[in-house]
C-alpha cells in the first residue's frame, strides 16, 4: 500500500492562496493546485475539500493577513487623517508597481469574478469590505473628533467612498499603462478630506 507524501497544510494553504491570487479561481485547476503545492490530489481533497472549499480557505487565509496591518494602521492612537492619507496612498502606490500591481488584491478579484454568481463567495467579499469600511470610518470619526477633518464632512460617506476607491484602484492598477491615473484619482478624492 502506498503511503500519502507528508506535508504542511499551511504552506500548502499558502501556496495555493498565492496561485489562485494570481491566476483567478476559474483559470487554476485542481491539477495546477497538486503541481504547484507538490501535494497529491488524494492529500489535497483530504485537508481541504474540493477546489471551491480550498479557495474559500485561501481568501480566509488572505483575510488574516492583509487586513490586520490596516486595522492597526488606522486604530493607531494620535492623529487619524494621516493614517487614513497613507493607506490611501500606499493602495495608489501599489497599484501603479509593476511588480504588485498585475495580482490586484484577491478580495476585489473574487468580488469581479465569483461574487456575481457565488453567494458564498459574495458575503466573503461583503465581510472583507464591511470591515474595512467599519475600520476607516472609525479612523474619520476620530478625524473629525480632533479637529483634523471639517464639522461638515460625513465620516460614513467618506469611509465608503474610500472603499470603493480603494478597490477600484487594484481594479484599475491592473490594467493601467499610466501609473498617474491611479495617484491623480488617490490625491482627488483625498482632497475632499480637506
Amino acid at each position: 500500500m502506498a503511503r500519502t507524501k507528508e506535508f504542511d497544510p499551511e504552506a500548502a494553504l499558502q501556496a495555493a492562496l498565492e496561485l489562485f491570487w494570481r491566476r483567478g479561481y476559474e483559470a487554476t485547476s485542481m491539477s495546477d493546485l497538486v503541481e504547484h503545492l507538490g501535494v497529491g490530489r488524494a492529500s489535497l481533497y483530504a485537508t481541504f475539500g474540493n477546489k471551491h472549499e480550498l479557495y474559500l480557505k485561501a481568501l480566509e487565509r488572505y483575510d488574516r493577513t492583509g487586513l490586520p496591518p490596516i486595522v492597526r494602521e488606522l486604530s493607531q492612537p494620535g492623529p487619524a487623517l494621516p493614517a487614513v492619507r497613507a493607506v490611501v496612498r500606499r493602495y495608489a502606490t501599489e497599484a501603479a508597481d509593476e511588480r504588485l500591481r498585475l495580482n490586484g488584491c484577491m478580495v476585489t478579484n473574487a468580488a469581479a469574478e465569483l461574487a456575481p454568481h457565488d453567494a458564498t463567495v459574495a458575503r466573503h467579499v461583503e465581510r472583507n469590505w464591511d470591515q474595512l469600511e467599519t475600520v476607516l470610518h472609525s479612523a474619520l470619526i476620530r478625524a473629525q473628533a480632533q479637529g483634523e477633518l471639517p464639522a461638515d464632512r460625513d465620516p460614513l460617506a467618506l469611509a465608503r467612498m474610500l472603499l470603493v476607491l480603494l478597490q477600484g484602484l487594484r481594479v484599475a492598477g491592473k490594467a493601467l499603462s499610466d501609473p498617474a491615473r491611479v495617484r491623480d484619482a488617490a490625491e482627488q478624492a483625498l482632497a475632499l478630506l480637506d
